[in-house]
């Protein structure tokens, strides 16, 4: 990641020339910074413009790892085409709920693990359960550094006992648990890409993210678009994981800077 090119200098420019971009965001950490509480994640008014004017010009899609309508609230935009929940749930201004077979089935286990998780978890102080339409999220960026064993214990009892339904994703502070199933980021934005019929030649699809769940969407576009990763590599955990993103920004405010000239 510490070597991946500056799209800014001018040299993703000259790829785009002749075709039309698709534009895929992540939300946390690349529209917003990451915060201590999500529900404090509110999207900065200057780059709720950037995304705005841009999707004004050509196809904007939010792809999050949260659910759906929270994404939206955060955002206070409601013409862009959004993927909740790692994209198990997909909504668009045009076509309303866009279906895919993923995730049905899981209801009934998922609310009973959000249940236990609320009895197990909440309990530990700076711990927050946050369930959503297709999985359940732990965050624990607050949890003292003692307690925060007993988080990884409860989420690991809880995949032992469901070892075929249900899987672990990590994030930034954060277990995902969601059903064990062929489906994430990159499945999503190529669902997408099929359904708003972004598959022609004349468009490059682009992915810009920040998490280890983004690399999914990263390797789904490497030979058919651009990925590009969002923060400060220096900085950042696990900076030295391989990725598939094909370029870097450094900051959030990077981020608007380029979807601003992307506009333009």
């Amino acid at each position: 990641m510490r070597d991946l090119p500056d799209p800014l200098d001018g040299s993703l420019e000259k790829e785009l020339a002749g075709r039309r971009p698709a534009v895929f965001l992540d939300y946390d950490g690349t529209l917003t910074p990451i915060v201590d509480r999500p529900q404090d994640a509110l999207i900065s008014e200057s780059m709720r413009e950037a995304v705005s004017g841009l999707a004004q010009r050509c196809t904007v899609c939010v792809v999050s790892g949260r659910d759906r309508p929270v994404v939206q609230e955060l955002m206070g935009i409601d013409d862009l085409v959004v993927a909740g929940s790692h994209g198990f749930d997909i909504w668009s201004p045009e076509q309303g709920q866009i279906e895919h077979d993923a995730g049905s089935g899981f209801d009934d286990l998922l609310d009973a693990i959000k249940a236990r998780l609320k009895d197990e978890v909440e309990p530990i102080d700076g711990a927050a359960v946050e369930p959503k339409k297709a999985s359940v999220a732990v965050h624990y960026r607050l949890v003292a550094e003692d307690a925060k064993p007993e988080i990884r214990r409860i989420v690991e009892s809880i995949l032992a006992e469901h070892p075929e339904e249900l899987k672990v994703t990590p994030g930034k502070m954060v277990f995902e648990i969601q059903p064990k199933l062929d489906w994430d980021k990159g499945k999503a934005v190529l669902h997408l890409i099929e359904v708003l019929r972004l598959d022609g030649d004349d468009v490059v699809p682009l992915y810009l993210g920040d998490d280890v769940t983004d690399e999914d969407a990263f390797a789904a576009l490497t030979d058919r678009g651009i990925g590009i990763f969002v923060g400060d590599a220096e900085d950042l955990e696990g900076a030295d994981r391989p990725t598939a993103a094909r370029y870097g920004l450094e900051s959030i405010a990077d981020v608007e800077r380029f979807l601003g000239g992307l506009a333009r």
